[in-house]
């Protein structure tokens, strides 16, 4: 199967992509075989549809398949269902992943806090819960091997305008607001800078498949109501200066934005 998902890919990649994530949250069974989940088989497969994205187009952006964060797999790391992200992206690092891509990708998507926080999610303190943390999980097993982190997914979820048809097993996203949703993608991006080892993001989700009401629906930052506080926040970005990175979001010091619900529009304060 691998050389005809290497072709394939490299047939999308002549059509001008600008980049390929190549597959997505293999560390778990329901997206690789069972009994065959490690990160060193997925290196195999990367280094041919890597070889095959590059010969078609040089410059089409070639990333690794972003990991189910989890530590679902218990102290062992791994069984014949699948590993922790942390425990596979070792593996890929062990693997030479980084000979065969130009970015590690990396899915964040289950914040119920600001993204300048590392404690305090009533879920509890599990290193996936947190952006700093999750930039700093996915970075230590390439230290030293000269490649960045390419969110493919950068999501909060926001209950607000879908309450009445509220999953239970989001429960804890049915707090967060539509303005917080907006402005913690805002402040990520700016974490994300300041942090320096994160060179692309990519929002989930911007708009929600027809009558989903539960989690691509309050992931999406275009709203129920069809407005998208998060544009207005995200595309404010636009206009600030570059300066030299320093550390613009902290707990104690965040960077927000106060968001018309009529009228969209950020105001920093």
């Amino acid at each position: 199967y691998a050389p005809a998902f290497a072709a394939f890919l490299g047939e999308v990649a002549a059509l001008g992509a600008d980049g390929i994530e190549v597959w997505n949250e293999m560390n778990i069974d329901r997206a690789w075989p069972a009994g065959q989940v490690n990160g060193a088989n997925y290196v195999r497969l990367l280094a041919e549809a890597h070889n095959a994205i590059k010969t078609a187009n040089p410059d089409t952006l070639v990333i690794t398949g972003a990991l189910n964060p989890t530590g679902f797999y218990g102290a062992a790391g791994c069984t014949d269902q699948g590993c922790n992200d942390d425990v596979y992206a070792q593996q890929m690092a062990e693997a030479g992943a980084a000979d065969f891509a130009d970015c590690i990708g990396v899915c964040y998507t289950e914040g119920a806090v600001s993204p300048a926080q590392t404690k305090g999610d009533p879920r509890g303190d599990y290193p996936t819960r947190y952006f700093p943390t999750m930039i700093e999980r996915m970075a230590a097993p390439f230290e030293g091997q000269d490649i960045p982190l390419c969110f493919t997914g950068l999501g909060y979820l926001s209950a607000e305008g879908y309450e009445a048809s509220w999953p239970e097993y989001l429960a804890w996203g049915k707090d967060t607001s539509v303005t917080e949703q907006a402005k913690w993608l805002r402040d990520a991006i700016l974490v994300a800078r300041d942090d320096g080892r994160v060179a692309l993001l990519i929002v989930s989700y911007v708009d929600r498949p027809r009558g989903d009401e539960g989690y691509f629906g309050g992931s999406a930052i275009i709203r129920a109501d069809n407005t998208c506080p998060a544009c207005q926040a995200i595309g404010s970005l636009a206009n600030l200066p570059l300066p030299e990175p320093i550390a613009a979001v902290s707990a104690g010091d965040e960077v927000t934005a106060t968001i018309s619900a009529a009228a969209p529009a950020v105001v920093f304060t």
